[in-house]
């Protein structure tokens, strides 16, 4: 483990203080939880831009899709808990 310093305005020092003692933990603790979960939250969005950008690479050389409204439909289903089959891409008329 290392140390790293980090400059706080007294203005952030007291709403860490405050809200670290609120959640029953202390400054240092909530810091920490803090930097983790920003960081997590980074690799997490680098993740899903890959996958989207590995997708749209697949539709510009296949050309296949599937209609708004049909995903849609089927978003709505799965989230009713039906089990429904995936509607399949294809090229879009156009």
């Amino acid at each position: 483990m290392s140390t790293t310093t980090i400059r706080l305005s007294d203005e952030l020092k007291a709403r860490v203080a405050r809200a670290a003692e609120a959640a029953g933990t202390t400054s240092h603790n909530f810091i920490l939880e803090a930097i983790a979960e920003k960081a997590s939250q980074a690799e997490q969005r680098a993740v899903f831009h890959a996958v989207a950008d590995q997708r749209y690479e697949q539709f510009l050389e296949s050309g296949e899709a599937i209609p708004w409204e049909e995903a849609r439909s089927w978003l709505k289903q799965r989230l009713a808990g039906k089990r429904v089959k995936r509607p399949l891409g294809r090229k879009q008329a156009g």
